[in-house]
């Protein structure tokens, strides 16, 4: 599995492997030669403690001094700061996706740091030792390009979005209770006292109507702040001259394709990842299938969902869209002849389907120009 150096009789070792399994407290480390295990825990981001431990690690494993260093840790809430720190150092690392960790089918299995970090440490011997399939390593991106990401990701545009909904069908539920449906949260500010309940024509109770103005307060400050987002979002598609900004304006080209469509798209997906062919597109979006074959079992278990799951949403909502605004085109004439006149069921089915085409030809549409079979641009 290692290459192995004879150096006065004693083996000598080329290859260090390290595992990290990470927490908020402590990190657990481990080290191997290729043969003989070494597990250690240090406090996390101790990064002079990392530090003496691999050279401990060498000494005591019997690596020569300027082995390679070889590592992995699972991606999660640490981010890639711990990838770049690695790499600027000299290590060879590796961010491995978790779900594609080997887990026991045993009912009841060992779960300890000790346990999981030995497993990952196996498995990064593995794959460095040609089994290609033994981990699923992320495409990480660099930092100018993950920023790029914020925007529209959960601590912005996105979670905003989520809160700004939870408000409103809060306020809608509370005028529910007395008959009272609005469909237009942001017309009520101020007006709130005004209501009448339903049949009965009495005014709302007071401390009723104080809640429902403090959740139209919260209401309106998320608003603001979407389109505070929004406006930023715009503006800089206008004033940077940038690879990301130059792909989204080509995908507003398209007649359906909205600036909102093209900025996730482009930052989530297309900016700084590269793609060999349509199979990884499709598969880093999570819409490859997943057939069950086993004996006389045989079915269809849907899209495997690995992937971007921002990716997965925008383009099933961009693919209802298509349908709309480029009826004409070869993928909407496609879905009309084999889904659009079967059952709702079938509908859902075609869209996904659908939306997997349309992300590879849009794929196509940036990298080689290539405007989809049918569809019309933007005036």
């Amino acid at each position: 599995m290692s290459t192995v150096l004879q150096v006065k009789d004693n083996a000598k070792f080329v290859n260090l492997y390290i595992a990290f399994e990470l927490s908020s407290k402590t990190w657990k480390l481990g080290f191997s030669n290729g043969e003989k295990k070494r597990v250690k825990t240090i406090d996390s981001r101790d990064w002079k403690a990392l530090h003496h431990e691999i050279a401990l690690a060498k000494e005591k494993l019997f690596c020569v001094e300027n082995c390679k260093v070889i590592s992995c840790y699972e991606a999660g809430r640490d981010g890639f700061w711990i990838h770049r720190a690695l790499i600027k150092d000299g290590i060879e690392n590796h961010v491995i996706d978790s779900a594609s960790i080997e887990v026991s089918r045993k009912q009841k299995k060992v779960k300890t740091d000790r346990v999981d970090v030995i497993a990952l440490l196996r498995l990064l011997m593995r794959y460095h030792s040609g089994e290609q399939e033994a981990l699923n390593i992320i495409n990480v991106p660099n930092v100018e390009a993950e920023d790029k990401r914020r925007i529209n990701r959960e601590r912005e545009r996105e979670r905003l979005v989520k809160e700004r909904g939870s408000h409103s069908a809060r306020i809608k539920s509370l005028l529910c209770l007395h008959g009272i449906s609005v469909e237009n949260i942001s017309k009520l500010k101020g007006k709130v006292n005004q209501l009448k309940t339903a049949v009965l024509n009495k005014p709302l109770p007071t401390d009723l109507v104080t809640e429902i103005e403090r959740e139209l307060d919260r209401h309106e400050i998320v608003d603001k702040q979407i389109k505070a987002i929004e406006k930023l979002q715009k503006q800089r598609v206008l004033d940077d001259c940038d690879d990301a900004s130059q792909k989204i304006n080509q995908l507003m080209q398209l007649k359906g394709v909205g600036w909102q469509s093209s900025w996730v798209l482009v930052t989530e997906f297309f900016h700084w990842r590269e793609f060999k062919n349509a199979k990884q597109v499709g598969a880093c979006a999570g819409m490859t299938p997943t057939p069950y074959d086993s004996g006389d079992s045989q079915r269809e278990q849907g899209i495997c969902k690995s992937g971007n799951r921002r990716i997965r949403k925008i383009m099933v909502e961009l693919s209802w869209f298509w349908l709309r605004y480029q009826p004409k085109s070869e993928l909407s004439l496609w879905f009309e002849q084999r889904f659009a006149h079967g059952s709702k069921r079938m509908r859902r089915i075609g869209i996904v389907a659908m939306a997997r085409k349309l992300l590879i030809k849009l794929w196509k549409y940036l990298e080689h120009g290539e405007v989809p079979s049918g569809a019309t641009m933007s005036l």
